[in-house]
C-alpha cells in the first residue's frame, strides 16, 4: 500500500466512509459506545429510577403494574440513547407491534436486546425469565415484583411460576401482554430453531390467539456471545407482525403439536421474505 492509499483510507475511516471490522478505530468506538450504554443501564437505574421503584414498592396500590411501567420507561430511554449514538442503525418497528394489547406474543430470538426491546415497546408486559436470574441481587427483586414468570417448575421459584400462570388470563384481559421466545435461546445462525411447548400451552390455557412477531438483525447490532456492540456497520432492524393464529382449542382435531408446527412454518416463511 502506498502512502497516498494509507492516508486516504485513514481519512475515510475517521469520517465513517470506510468501514473495516478489523480497524482499531472501530474497536475503540464499539468499546466506548458499549460502555456508555451499559453505564446508563446501571447508573441510570440507581440514580434516576431506583427512587421510583422504591416508592412504587412501598406505596403503590398496584405494585406490579407500577414496576412494569418503570421497566418500560427505563428501557425506552436506553433505546433512545442507543439510536442517538449509533446513527448507522435504522429502526423499523411496525405500528401493529407497538399497539399490541391483551396478547400472547411469540417471537424469534437473535440477541440479548430482544427482550428489553419488547419491554421498551409495551407498557404492560410480562415474559418468562430463566429462574437463575431471580436469584440476582436487585435484578431478581425487580423481576419478581414485576410479575415476570420463572422458567422452572422446580426449585425455590416454582410456586411463583404457578401463581403467575394461574393469573395470566386476568392479566391479559386487563390489557397486558405476555411475550415469549419459544426457541428458548438466541439463534447464532439467524435461522428459526425448534419451538418449546410452553408458550402454546399457556395460549391454550388462556384460550387466546397467538401473535407472531418477526425480529430482524438485532443480532448484527449485538451478536450472541459478544461483549461489544457492532456500532460502525450500517444495519436495518425491523420488528413486524408476521401473523395471528386463532386456533379452535375445543376442536377434536386440535393438537398442540399441530399448532406449534403451524407457528414455526409461518415464522420461517416470513423470515425468508
Amino acid at each position: 500500500m502506498t502512502k497516498q492509499e494509507f492516508f486516504k483510507n485513514l481519512v475515510m475511516t475517521i469520517h465513517g466512509t470506510h468501514t473495516n471490522s478489523s480497524t482499531p478505530l472501530k474497536s475503540v468506538k464499539d468499546f466506548i459506545i458499549t460502555v456508555t450504554l451499559w453505564a446508563y443501564y446501571i447508573i441510570g437505574f440507581f440514580v434516576m429510577f431506583s427512587p421510583f421503584y422504591l416508592y412504587a414498592f412501598f406505596f403503590s396500590p398496584r405494585r406490579e403494574d407500577a414496576f412494569q411501567k418503570l421497566n418500560h420507561r427505563l428501557h425506552r430511554l436506553f433505546f433512545v440513547l442507543l439510536r442517538t449514538i449509533v446513527p448507522k442503525v435504522k429502526w423499523h418497528i411496525s405500528d401493529e407491534v407497538k399497539t399490541l394489547r391483551s396478547s400472547i406474543i411469540i417471537a424469534n430470538h437473535l440477541s440479548f436486546l430482544d427482550p428489553i426491546l419488547f419491554v421498551s415497546l409495551l407498557e404492560k408486559q410480562k415474559t418468562i425469565v430463566r429462574s437463575d436470574y431471580f436469584k440476582l441481587p436487585v435484578f431478581g427483586w425487580i423481576l419478581k415484583t414485576s410479575g415476570y414468570i420463572p422458567s422452572s417448575t422446580e426449585g425455590p421459584f416454582a410456586q411463583d411460576m404457578f401463581d403467575q400462570i394461574k393469573n395470566i388470563k386476568e392479566y391479559l384481559s386487563g390489557g397486558g401482554n405476555l411475550f415469549i421466545f419459544p426457541e428458548g435461546t438466541r439463534s447464532w445462525s439467524g435461522l428459526i430453531g425448534p419451538f418449546d411447548k410452553g408458550a402454546f400451552r399457556i395460549a391454550k390455557f388462556c384460550n387466546a390467539p397467538i401473535k407472531i412477531v418477526l425480529i430482524r438483525n438485532t443480532g448484527k447490532l449485538f451478536p450472541p456471545g459478544k461483549f461489544l456492540f457492532n456500532t460502525c456497520d450500517k444495519n436495518d432492524i425491523a420488528i413486524t407482525l408476521a401473523g395471528t393464529l386463532e386456533p379452535d382449542y375445543e376442536s377434536e382435531s386440535f393438537t398442540l403439536t399441530g399448532l406449534i408446527a403451524e407457528a414455526h412454518t409461518l415464522m420461517e416463511r416470513k423470515s425468508a421474505l
